[in-house]
C-alpha cells in the first residue's frame, strides 16, 4: 500500500506541478492551453497556480522527510478541494471535457488523504 500511495503522491506532484507552473508563471501558455484562464482575472490563475504549486510540495516533503508528516494529507485534501472547485466551474461552463480530468485529480487526491 505505501509504495501505491508513493507512486500516486508522484503522479499527483508532477500534474499539480506542471499545472501550477503554467497557471503562475507561464499565463500566455496557461490562456493558450485552458481557454477559462483568459476569462477571469490573472490575479485568480496566479493563486490557483500557486496554491497547486505548494499543494504539490505538501504531498511529497512532510512524508518524505518525516518532518510534520500529517501535512502530507492536509495537501492532499486542500488539493481536493480545489480540483472540486475546479469541477465545479467547468460544469457550470459546460466544459465537459475537462470535469474528467479533474475527476481522476480528485479520486487520486482522496486516495493519499485516506491512505495517509
Amino acid at each position: 500500500m505505501n509504495i501505491a500511495l508513493w507512486i500516486v503522491q508522484g503522479l499527483l506532484a508532477l500534474g499539480f506541478i506542471f499545472s501550477g507552473w503554467m497557471k503562475a508563471f507561464q499565463y500566455e501558455k496557461a490562456k493558450s492551453s485552458w481557454p477559462w484562464a483568459g476569462e477571469v482575472p490573472r490575479g485568480l490563475v496566479f493563486f490557483i497556480g500557486i496554491a497547486e504549486l505548494i499543494g504539490a510540495v505538501g504531498l511529497i516533503v512532510p512524508e518524505a522527510t518525516g518532518i510534520a508528516p500529517v501535512l502530507t494529507p492536509i495537501a492532499a485534501i486542500a488539493l481536493a478541494v480545489v480540483v472540486l472547485l475546479g469541477a465545479g466551474f467547468h460544469i457550470r461552463r459546460k466544459e465537459s471535457r475537462q470535469i474528467g480530468v479533474n475527476v481522476v485529480f480528485l479520486v487520486l487526491a482522496l486516495f493519499v488523504a485516506i491512505g495517509r
